[in-house]
């Protein structure tokens, strides 16, 4: 009786021991794995047109576009400086001294950084796509793979996503979760410049897509850099 005890928690002991070992290996490969198959998706991604994802502009309950009147041009300010602007979100105003970097085009509420740097970006031309930190993460998802896809050569690549707070400045016209904004260059003959949003109710990058050939990077107050 004690031998066969002996026997059966002898086998239960290497059951469990394969079961571990197993086990080990499938989280192995899938540490492994996910990495290759992110950079997989995102070179797929990578040669996909901004159309590809989203709704198509009919259902994405966009309003017209607001011209604003530009101000602050040059106008850099210390970062951290507090900076309040008229509008919702900004297209153009005073802002900090340093850009946000270019080569990023996705930025979540972790590491997106102060508005006033983002503005900054739109004087160098920048299209930014606001989208309230509250949107579903199905969006959010499709935003990170617009943000990655293939831009519009009107964009010159001069594209940022990034999340807009509560607190970031006024509230948005009710059901609308997505904002684009760019600073345009004075318009030839006259002496005023403006700044641009579109609000949206629904990701669409056909909408981002007419918006950036609409006003494209080199419409832009400073359109060298980035």
């Amino acid at each position: 009786m004690i031998e066969k005890m002996q026997r059966d928690q002898a086998r239960t002991d290497r059951t469990r021991t394969i079961l571990i070992v197993v086990g080990s290996i499938i989280v192995g490969l899938a540490i492994i794995a996910y990495p290759a198959i992110r950079l997989i998706q995102d070179s797929r991604t990578k040669n996909q047109a901004l159309t590809e994802f989203g709704v198509a502009v009919s259902a994405a309950s966009c309003d017209t576009i607001t011209d604003d009147a530009a101000t602050g041009t040059l106008d850099h300010k210390p970062d951290g400086t507090p900076i309040d602007y008229s509008v919702s979100p900004p297209s153009s105003g005073s802002h900090y001294a340093t850009w946000a970097p270019f080569d990023k085009k996705f930025y979540t509420l972790d590491d997106r950084p102060p508005v006033p740097n983002l503005v900054h970006n739109l004087e160098h031309g920048y299209t930014i796509l606001w989208y309230k930190d509250s949107l579903p993460q199905d969006q959010k998802d499709q935003i990170e793979k617009i943000s990655k896809a293939k831009l519009p050569d009107s964009s010159n690549g001069k594209f940022i996503a990034a999340p807009f707070r509560e607190t970031d400045g006024k509230p948005w016209p009710a059901g609308k979760n997505i904002a684009f904004a760019h600073w345009s260059a004075n318009t030839s003959g006259s002496d005023k410049a403006f700044g641009h949003r579109q609000f949206c109710g629904s990701v669409s990058g056909d909408a981002l897509n007419q918006f950036m050939d609409k006003y494209p990077a080199l419409d832009a107050q400073e359109p060298q850099g980035g």
